[in-house]
């Protein structure tokens, strides 16, 4: 009998398991980065778009801005497939 070599392997083949645990470790470290940048930044600031001028913490609108790319994001890589 030969040794049955698809379970060990050198390690050459990059697998489905590999990408999928590369691919949650970048948004992992996404987050905790997007995340550290927002409460460093927690002051009230003064916010006009189209509406009259609200003043909230930093944060919150950092989060509201990264939670719109996000989905924005999502929505361009689900129209490419």
């Amino acid at each position: 009998m030969t040794p049955d070599t698809s379970k060990g392997g050198s390690g050459h083949h990059r697998g489905p398991l590999s990408r999928n645990r590369t691919r949650i470790a970048l948004y992992g470290a996404l987050v905790v980065v997007t995340l550290w940048f927002v409460f460093e930044n927690t002051r009230p600031t003064k916010i006009r778009l189209w509406i009259p001028q609200v003043t909230l913490p930093l944060y919150v609108a950092l989060l509201i801005a990264a939670v719109l790319g996000f989905l924005c994001g999502l929505y361009l890589s689900r129209r490419r497939r």
